[in-house]
């Protein structure tokens, strides 16, 4: 699915173990059971660039002898092409550049690795190869105005597709190439600016291809496309809008495992027979169930239970369809490679984190045993003392129940005096997870209270509750994150007067919105690439952002009032927080032009206010250097603001 984020429970939940079975279920927190945990230990507060050194790894890929996993990881300080050994040791960066890298895959020898990287956050992506013993890459595609991602082998390794955009255009193809020396062809044809392609599998023999087509954000299909022809058959023809999602087809081609919403626009996990057409339902929930990859035998495939931003591994026997987590610790996990996290003997990568533990990869072993394979943390990191986080769940204006993850720092009184920061996230199609959050690390580190809420609009709890601020953006979401602040004032922490709220793309949004429409409520805010005028993003944004757009806010002429009211650029006069704006000078998702014009509208009124944009950055801030100055600008705007501490320690 398209996500304008632009940016961008470990077991089945039930009722008798004190958790929702599901988001109806939920009920609201009694304020008084926050805590603030003591701790005589406590460290001081985290160095920004210490926090930095903890390495973030992702895109990792099994080699076809399972020996080696090739992964992108920002070690260097930059996002580059790394292998190591099954075991995570000899790590090797291949790569050294300052220009992002993604989506690693082996050819089928082992020799070789294609990529994708694209030029200064510009997101126009070429197709590389290189060796595994390292030298100089070569650009697959080389295209100025196409932008070629998502490489993906066929079984036999003699054909290689991939997506391929236009910059113009709005619409995502299928694209393939015979390897090694082929030339690439595009395999759709899409005319509707609302659809995109997605390539999810090739079928054993490399005849066909397993696609999913997305119509705007709430509609698609899973086909079966011939690889010679382009003829497409589609194997979910429904009627009305309902979201069908493959991830992968079982080692004998007969059977597709898929995410559906088809019951009653909950994500919920289905096996589809590729002859008949006829589902085999595996879960029954109202979290989120997504399909996850078959086994080498095809007898045993996964699925991911994303239970209130909280997730676990579930392996499911084909044969009775019984669940099991193997005993995977909990907290968040995910597949750990792609496209299968299984290797042939058995055994399957998975990648863990929680609110305390940057996330590492482990290995879960035919037999059950559980290895870890990186270590990731700085040594700072691994040992300090962190608050976890905790779940929350209140009720809005209109008593809707919002989820939210809220940090308190250690040794707090429930004397009304602790600052607090509100972390809008992303999208709005995205959610707050129970995940490793370098900022509210660094911020309850310093004394503050965080809270992110996943409020409507978020994923994670069904179609209606996801669409529930259609026409709406910054209206009846934003008084859920008010909520939150008004929850937190219930705990007995916080002080009304020391609120600020720092959010990224949509959260950017927010924060825009925020101040301008509830000016006395905030005291500090931090805006990084957020959106301040619908319809000048119309104008700059990336064609397929601009279809997103209109699925969010509606038709940009005869929904014109509803584009003005949604804007930020209609309050932000009346703001009064104390505003910092960070931009990459090449976002073509939020473009440059939105920070540009807040900047220049608080100045011209004499407000405190200051901007910094980043060189050769696109949507977020990959390079450490910009991390290092973005995360301490930041921490230091709210110790200023909200404490009066004019430098962090």
């Amino acid at each position: 699915m398209t996500r304008l984020c632009l940016l961008p429970g470990l077991l089945l939940l039930i009722s008798l173990n004190g958790f929702a079975s599901g988001p109806g279920d939920r009920v609201a927190t009694d304020p008084r059971s926050v805590i603030s945990a003591e701790n005589a230990a406590t460290s001081a507060p985290m160095p920004v660039a210490e926090l930095l050194q903890t390495v973030r790894i992702g895109g990792a890929t099994w080699s076809p002898d399972g020996k080696q996993i090739g992964y992108i990881s920002n070690s260097s300080g930059r996002l580059n092409l790394w292998v190591m050994q099954a075991d995570g040791t000899g790590a090797r960066q291949l790569l050294k550049s300052n220009d992002r890298q993604a989506s690693p895959a082996f050819t089928q020898d082992g020799k070789e690795i294609v990529y994708e990287q694209d030029k200064g956050g510009d997101e126009l992506y070429d197709l590389y190869a290189v060796s595994v013993e390292g030298g100089e890459p070569r650009n697959l595609t080389n295209t100025d105005k196409t932008s070629e991602s998502r490489p993906l082998f066929s079984k036999d390794g003699k054909w290689l597709t991939f997506g391929s955009k236009e910059k113009v255009e709005s619409s995502t193809n299928i694209a393939i190439m015979e390897w090694p020396a082929g030339t690439a062809r595009l395999l759709t044809h899409e005319k509707d600016p609302k659809a995109s392609w997605d390539a999810v599998d090739w079928s054993s023999d490399g005849r066909y291809l397993y696609a999913v087509r997305e119509v705007g954000t709430d509609d698609a299909d899973v086909y079966r496309v011939d690889v010679k022809s382009g003829t497409a058959e589609n194997l979910t023809a429904h009627t009305g809008k309902v979201r069908m999602l493959a991830s992968e087809v079982s080692p004998d081609g007969k059977t597709l495992l898929m995410t559906s919403n088809e019951k009653g626009g909950y994500e919920n996990v289905v096996l589809l027979d590729v002859a008949s057409k006829k589902k085999r339902w595996v879960t029954d929930t109202q979290w989120e169930a997504q399909a996850g990859g078959f086994s080498p035998k095809g007898d045993t495939f996964t699925y991911i239970l994303n239970a209130d931003g909280r997730a676990t591994i579930n392996f499911v026997d084909v044969k009775t369809l019984k669940a099991s987590d193997r005993g995977i610790p909990a907290g968040l996990n995910i597949p750990g490679a792609d496209p299968s996290a299984f290797r042939e003997d058995g055994s399957y990568l998975f990648s863990h984190q929680d609110s305390t533990h940057a996330p590492n990869l482990y290995l879960l072993s035919a037999g059950g045993a559980v290895t870890l394979v990186t270590h990731n943390e700085s040594q700072v990191l691994a040992s300090a003392a962190l608050p976890s986080s905790q779940l929350v769940t209140y009720k809005s204006f209109d008593g809707k129940l919002i989820s939210a993850f809220v940090w308190v720092p250690f040794n707090v009184k429930r004397d009304g005096t602790a600052p607090v920061v509100v972390m809008p996230h992303g999208g709005p199609t995205g959610q707050t997870l129970d995940s490793f959050s370098p900022r509210a690390i660094l911020l309850v580190s310093r004394g503050f209270v965080v809270i992110a809420p996943n409020v409507r609009g978020s994923t994670g709890y069904g179609m209606e509750f996801e669409k529930a601020n259609y026409k709406d953006l910054g209206g009846a979401d934003l008084k859920d994150e008010i909520a939150g602040v008004d929850f937190l004032k219930t705990t007995g922490f916080i002080d009304v007067k020391k609120v600020g709220i720092w959010g990224g793309s949509y959260g950017g949004f927010m924060t825009l919105m925020a101040i301008g429409k509830n000016p006395d409520l905030w005291a500090a805010a931090v805006d990084e690439f957020g959106i301040l005028n619908w319809y000048t993003m119309l104008a700059h944004s990336d064609a397929r952002l601009q279809e997103y757009e209109k699925t969010l806010l509606g038709d940009p002429v005869k929904d014109k009032s509803v584009y003005e009211a949604s804007s930020p650029l209609k309050y932000i006069r009346d703001e009064k927080a104390p505003l910092l704006v960070l931009q990459g000078e090449r976002d073509i998702r939020v473009p440059k032009e939105e920070a540009e014009q807040v900047v220049e509208i608080l100045k011209t009124e004499g407000r405190t206010v200051d901007a910094v944009y980043y060189p050769e950055e696109g949507h977020g801030f990959i390079k450490r250097e910009h991390q290092v100055d973005e995360l301490t600008r930041s921490v230091d705007w709210f110790e200023k603001y909200l404490k009066g501490v004019t430098k962090t320690q």
